[in-house]
């Protein structure tokens, strides 16, 4: 059975855990990282010598890290209909572009928002460090905004494994980033994708910690 390692309160663990909910995939999810450790330990560094997480193990002992890659990969696997990779070479580069968009520019400029007030005590919180962030993570999601100003989703008319990470991270940002201007495009491609079961299911129903 396919296993995926890695904590599920991992953005990049929900990432790959919910293209698994969207394919409808038989697979077990082993808690490692964060508070479980044993990514530094010998046999998962004999898997991914990064020490992080997700890590998927197929039974013939093939072996894929970095969560993007999962995505791509389980989708032209087992997604026969194509329900997540997009047919279209165009759509398809669109949405490996906003794949790479979310671990270049939107995952660094809020990654420091969510360690500052989820994983910091409140009285060693740097307030400068998270108000900067904040700044970018909305120039960021401004961009996103826009670009879902033009289409539905992020790759065209289509919900395609272009908007899981996009939507992962946007789950973040709604959640940490109240006091932001109005994003009427990203609102409504956010409760279309957060209404899907797979994002219910390893996304929404996990908390920020």
């Amino acid at each position: 059975m396919l296993k995926i390692w890695g904590r599920n309160n991992s953005i990049n663990v929900q990432k790959v855990m919910w293209t698994i909910g969207e394919l409808k995939l038989e697979h077990t999810r082993l808690d490692v990282g964060g508070a479980f450790g044993k990514t530094k330990e010998a046999p998962y560094l004999s898997m991914n010598p990064n020490a992080l997480v997700p890590t998927l193990e197929e039974d013939d002992g093939f072996i894929l890290w970095e969560s993007n890659s999962i995505v791509r990969y389980l989708a032209a696997k087992h997604d026969k209909a194509g329900a997540l990779e997009p047919k279209d070479l165009r759509a398809r580069a669109l949405a490996s572009q906003w794949m790479d968009w979310q671990l270049s520019v939107a995952n660094p400029a809020i990654t420091p928002v969510f360690w500052g007030l989820i994983r910091t005590p409140p009285e060693k919180r740097d307030h400068a460090v998270i108000e900067t962030q904040t700044k970018k993570t909305i120039e960021a999601m401004a961009m996103l905004d826009e670009r879902l100003g033009k289409s539905p989703y992020v790759a065209g008319d289509a919900f395609s494994y272009g908007d899981i990470p996009v939507g992962c991270v946007c789950y973040r940002f709604v959640n940490l980033i109240k006091d932001r201007p109005p994003m009427p495009n990203l609102d409504r491609w956010f409760a279309s994708i957060s209404s899907r079961q797979g994002f219910k299911d390893h996304v929404g129903s996990v908390p920020l910690t």
